[in-house]
């Protein structure tokens, strides 16, 4: 199911050898940004003994990541819509190589935050990389192409774990992972550089700094409060204020975006009725896929003297993270053809399925290696077809000149899920300052596979009513 608006296909549509270098370079870029927000999540126990930081500290250099990430995302991707894609491209992962760089000589857990930050600056890639694919591609291959870079960001996501496991087996340092981050980021820079024509017309305007700080005060409160619930109480005076603050910045944000000529996210992009529903699905599996990567990192690497947990190491995580990487890969290059067939947010409710149920499985049965590979299998398959329609879902309403600004809000939407989802497996495993038990990470299994089937939901809510 293409855009309405875009014009249709003809025999020029075929698949060119140029533009299968664009497709392959802006999903290797993306894949890097995936890449990039997982390694992270193998090395958290060693990080803790590093520096000496408890759970909900550490937790942070995986979760800062996501908040830079929702904070920079529209305003890029509107910059992108303004100038051009492809010099914002160049500069978000220009950015990703610094923050590379500073993680990789951190002396202490806050510059390595501070590091995380900037690298997190890369997750508005993805809408502009959608937003060029919209340019420059023929429009018959739209769906499959933007399907194909939204799925090869889960791909990347355990690629990340993996490469970090096998870098463990020589050193017990966190500084090779972001060498080898810094080094990807050179490579990408090339290929963008060389492969992709600028293509697209710059539509003017004028960026909004207010509604990008709002945006980040409003995130960093709520975060904080479900992150340090546990530690300082639910009750406590500092948790409500900052509950209270985030309400309070989010109704200053609603009315600023409303009032200024040239908004950071158009309300009518976030809470249209096509938007809307999109928008939910995002926020539901980014929740659920954020979740899974640090859930499994740390029952895996659990000792088995607690009576439960693999008691494997950071090399086994990136292993066990393998038949997800290759169930998902072959799910994502089917799902163009299935989200033509039925329409994307029917293939999306079909791939929230295996998604859940692959929690459902741990939730059930987590004593033995084969269910963290049954698990990744389903997963991959689930979210490689739950992904790929997500991409097309968000930007298949919306005119072309705000194809980029769509996608930003959607990724903003999904990220902020992945940033909650991080604080709040913080705060159960956690329990309160109490040893994490085996029924804490059940908990987390049946909240994240009913966030995934709750998207599915939806995704069929929406399916039935905008049927065409």
């Amino acid at each position: 199911m293409t855009s309405t608006l875009d014009p249709p296909a003809t025999e020029s549509d075929s698949p060119s050898r140029p533009s299968r270098l664009i497709l392959v370079t802006l999903a290797l870029s993306c894949s890097l940004v995936a890449v990039q927000q997982t390694l992270v999540i193998p090395l958290l126990p060693a990080l803790m003994r590093e520096f000496d930081a408890s759970v909900a500290s550490v937790t942070w250099v995986f979760t800062a990541s996501l908040l830079a990430g929702a904070v920079a995302t529209p305003l890029l991707s509107r910059f992108g819509d303004m100038y051009g894609k492809k010099p914002l491209i160049l500069i978000i992962l220009g950015t990703l190589l610094a923050g590379s760089v500073l993680c990789a000589l951190a002396p202490s857990l806050g510059v390595l935050f501070a590091g995380r930050a900037v690298q997190g600056v890369s997750v508005a890639l993805f809408p502009l990389a959608v937003g060029v694919i919209r340019d420059l591609l023929p429009a018959a291959r739209v769906m499959s192409a933007i399907g194909f870079v939204s799925a090869t960001m889960g791909i990347g996501g355990t690629l990340g774990m993996l490469i970090t496991g096998l870098l463990a087996t020589t050193t017990s340092h966190h500084a090779p992972v972001f060498w080898v981050a810094a080094g990807l980021s050179v490579l990408c820079l090339a290929l963008v550089a060389r492969c992709v024509p600028s293509g697209g017309v710059g539509h003017g305007g004028r960026p909004d700094y207010p509604g990008a700080v709002l945006t980040a005060l409003m995130l960093l409160c709520l975060l904080l409060a479900i992150s340090q619930g546990n530690a300082w109480g639910w009750t406590s005076g500092r948790i409500l204020g900052l509950f209270a603050a985030t309400a309070v910045l989010c109704v200053c944000w609603t009315l600023t975006e409303m009032k200024v000529p040239d908004p950071l996210v158009r309300l009518s992009l976030l809470t249209g009725p096509k938007s809307l529903s999109a928008n939910l699905m995002s926020l539901l599996l980014g929740f659920s896929m954020y979740s899974s990567f640090t859930l499994i990192s740390s029952l895996i690497q659990t000792p088995t003297s607690e009576g439960y947990g693999l008691g494997g190491s950071v090399l086994d995580v990136g292993l066990y993270s393998l038949p997800s990487t290759v169930t998902m890969f072959y799910a994502s290059t089917y799902s163009g053809r299935l989200a033509a067939r039925t329409g994307p947010a029917f293939a999306l409710a079909l791939g929230s399925l295996p998604a859940g149920g692959s929690y459902l499985w741990l939730a059930l049965s987590n004593s033995d290696g084969f269910d963290f590979l049954a698990y990744g299998a389903l997963q991959g398959v689930g979210f490689g077809i739950a992904y790929a329609a997500l991409g097309t879902l968000a930007v298949e309403h919306v005119p072309m000149d705000q194809s980029g600004i769509a996608s930003g809000v959607n990724s903003l939407v999904r990220t902020a899920g992945g940033a909650v989802a991080g604080a709040v497996v913080a705060a159960i495993l956690t329990g309160g300052g109490t040893v994490t038990t085996l029924d804490d990470y059940v908990l987390c299994f049946f909240i994240v596979a009913g966030a995934a089937w709750l998207s599915g939901a939806v995704a069929l809510f929406h399916g039935i009513r905008h049927r065409r």
